[in-house]
């Protein structure tokens, strides 16, 4: 068993005209690695038949959510306040109304999201109303008034809170799913070899350092091109239902998700990759793991729960594991100036480089011991 597989998992070393061995550089070396987790994974059925069920539910959201915005919601009587006898008018209509004293109370409610509109006497209409909106007039509300009335927007550039939980939760979901699945992919993959002693041969070829370089690069393509995918679907379902303004409002924040979230895998992977080279059984890789899953964890959590907190997205879009999904929302919301996603990069970049040097003797220094549990002084000091 373990000579077949190790037939079938080895490089081949290359060849010099006398037969000899050649060594392999490392860049060689680590997309051989990678090629390997790439078709690996490919081939699995269990594999395509999750990714095809993710695009599913997404494309079925997208299109679900369109479908219920253009029909008018997703169910309820709009909430309104009026001024007056309007109240009396729009309760007979099915509103849920709110009566506020004056324009300024009625405003007040507007703005404080209680209600999503609000009707005002006055206006240069023959109705005499004026609806009161932050963002966008509830066409029902329109449609309800025996006249067109005036409409004053009070903040044109709001963002629908709902709809900013949506899409909080959007990138909460991609980022988090794929993370765990091909971070444990990775973990997995690691121990396996460990386990079947198939990675002493495959040390004969390559070093641990080029090893883990290809075992992270493989892996990265793969959750990168899952993520791609994902948004080009959701693309699609938001064109299909005519969508096209709010896919033009996210075009900024789905580009640099991507980008973050390419930069943040590697790091995620590299932490995966070192920390399971610590054990040699399929059972502990839960234990040793559970670190980088909290981490990857908070982030899903911490967006949907500060998805309208200005302070915390801040927060969370320059730390190195919720940037991928912290400074997207604050493109999305407008709350970020142009130069903050680079710099957020930036910090990942370097928070990269320290990590991946240590995973790499944390790999190196534990591959090879088999048994007990390897204590993470011991590998790191080596």
């Amino acid at each position: 068993m373990t000579t077949q597989t190790a037939d079938r998992t080895s490089p081949p070393p290359r060849r010099g005209s006398a037969g000899t061995a050649r060594p392999m550089s490392g860049p060689q070396g680590a997309w051989i690695v990678a090629e390997r987790e790439i078709t690996t994974r490919l081939r699995s059925k269990a594999f395509l038949i999750s990714t095809g069920l993710i695009l599913l539910l997404v494309l079925a959201g997208v299109l679900f959510s369109g479908f219920m915005a253009q029909s008018g919601g997703f169910g309820g009587p709009a909430k309104v306040a009026a001024v007056g006898s309007a109240a009396t008018a729009l309760e007979e209509g099915g509103f849920d109304v709110t009566e506020a004293s004056d324009r300024g109370a009625a405003e007040q409610l507007v703005r404080d999201g209680e209600v999503e509109a609000a009707v005002v006497p006055g206006g240069d209409t023959p109705v005499d109303l004026t609806v009161l909106a932050l963002d966008s007039a509830p066409t029902e509300l329109i449609q309800a008034l025996s006249a067109a009335p005036s409409v004053e927007l009070l903040d044109p550039t709001a963002s629908n809170p709902f709809l900013a939980y949506l899409i909080a939760i959007g990138f909460g979901i991609v980022f988090m799913m794929s993370a765990v699945t091909f971070g444990t992919t990775i973990a997995q993959s690691v121990v396996e070899e460990k386990q079947t002693r198939v990675v002493e041969i495959l040390l004969a070829t390559v070093s641990a350092r080029t090893m883990l370089a290809g075992k992270i690069l493989g892996n990265s393509i793969l959750a990168l091109a899952q993520v791609v995918a994902i948004v080009a679907l959701a693309s699609v379902g938001m064109l299909a239902t005519g969508q096209d303004l709010l896919l033009g409002e996210l075009g900024t924040s789905l580009i640099w998700f991507g980008i973050l979230f390419a930069f943040g895998f590697v790091l995620l992977a590299a932490m995966y990759a070192a920390l399971a080279a610590l054990v040699s059984r399929q059972e502990d890789i839960g234990s040793v793991t559970s670190p980088v899953m909290m981490l990857v964890m908070l982030p899903y959590v911490g967006v949907i729960m500060f998805n309208d907190n200005p302070q915390a997205l801040a927060i969370m879009s320059y730390i190195p594991f919720s940037a991928p999904v912290g400074m997207p929302m604050r493109l999305y919301l407008g709350t970020a100036e142009w130069w903050e996603p680079f710099l957020s990069l930036g910090i990942l970049v370097v928070t990269i480089a320290v990590v991946l040097w240590i995973g790499a003797r944390i790999y190196s220094n534990s591959i090879l011991r088999t048994g007990a549990r390897v204590k993470l002084g011991d590998a790191i000091r080596g």
